[in-house]
């Protein structure tokens, strides 16, 4: 999953990714097999431009590798600021 995620430009080492299967969710009304995936990023998310052409690269991984409907698959942009995230005893403002 990492290679895919070079659409955000972001090293390895900088990428938390966390699966969690066997959920129960629904998604419009149906409990049918489905995925969320979440991501809060600094810098890179936060316009529709960016990431409408983020969602593209994803939802065309996603629905293939999971063999999902495009209805059943849902994208949650949160752009972080670098202040919000704890690192090594500090913050990313100062990495």
């Amino acid at each position: 999953m990492f290679y895919e995620m070079t659409c955000f430009y972001l090293f390895p080492q900088r990428v938390n990714a966390t699966v969690r299967s066997g959920l129960s969710m629904v998604i419009g009304g149906s409990s049918a097999p489905c995925a969320q995936l979440i991501i809060s990023s600094i810098g890179v998310v936060g316009t529709a431009e960016q990431n409408k052409e983020h969602s593209a690269k994803f939802f065309e991984f996603v629905i293939k590798e999971l063999n999902l409907e495009r209805d059943r698959f849902l994208i949650r942009f949160h752009p972080l600021e670098p202040w919000q995230i704890g690192k090594k005893g500090t913050v990313m403002t100062y990495l």
